[in-house]
């Protein structure tokens, strides 16, 4: 439709307001060309339907940093925006998320804008569809209402469980060294550790971590600890520390 609106000379302007379409994406269209439909999209006034097994495995990745660090919000004509918050100090895991948004959603762009005055940046894109793909999204904070995956999300996770653990772990969880004192020496020893105030969040996070056979144990009522040295090996080998 927004093609055949463009051969009839509309502009990026009129077309987003027949189609509902956010101008950006239309001009990115224009530009980039046709062939790169989003997923599913249908007309206006039609209802929503999604192929899911269409979804690359970057989905995972993508699903573990939303449920750490994202929102999705409601804008005008019934567009959404996905926001992924992430700190400013490791541009590769900024550069990992915008590229994994714009894989799942490649009609509409993925961009950072940094948060003046923090060291925070937003990476955000905006579609009429990001609730079908995150139907965890609810009002208020994700710790106050049940986070369940679907099937078909499960589905995805079963198949790249590394992808959803790297996901949370560059969100929510951090690569360090810990120290402990004993018999008059310091010993030192690497360790991951996944903070989330969700028991929904922390259950997924524990349960992937099972079917991959790395040990962890629970330190206090929000964090997730893997220490063992097998289990860090294991989970250095597709997360690492940030950068």
């Amino acid at each position: 439709m927004v093609e055949r609106l463009v051969a009839e000379g509309l502009n990026d302007c009129d077309v987003s307001r027949r189609t509902e379409i956010p101008r950006t994406t239309v001009r990115d269209w224009r530009q980039t060309g046709f062939e790169k439909e989003e997923l599913g999209r249908l007309d206006p006034g039609e209802p929503h339907q999604h192929d899911f097994t269409r979804l690359p495995p970057s989905y995972a990745y993508l699903l573990g940093l939303y449920l750490g660090d994202g929102c999705i919000s409601q804008h005008a004509r019934g567009v959404y925006r996905l926001r992924i918050t992430l700190d400013s100090a490791y541009p590769m895991i900024i550069a990992a998320c915008r590229a994994s948004m714009a894989r799942v959603m490649p009609s509409s762009r993925a961009s950072v804008q940094v948060r003046h005055g923090s060291e925070c940046v937003d990476v955000g894109s905006y579609s009429k569809h990001w609730p079908c793909f995150f139907p965890q999204h609810g009002p208020g904070p994700k710790h106050d209402r049940r986070i369940v995956l679907a099937d078909w999300q499960r589905q995805i996770c079963d198949k790249a469980p590394e992808l959803l653990l790297r996901g949370l772990i560059q969100s929510d969880g951090c690569r360090s060294m810990n120290r402990v004192q004993g018999r008059g020496k310091i010993y030192a020893y690497s360790r991951y550790s996944f903070t989330n105030h969700s028991p929904d969040i922390r259950a997924l996070f524990c349960e992937y971590l099972d079917r991959l056979g790395i040990a962890w144990r629970q330190m206090n009522w929000k964090n997730i600890s893997v220490a063992r040295r097998e289990a860090v090996a294991k989970l250095d080998a597709f997360v690492g520390p940030k950068r």
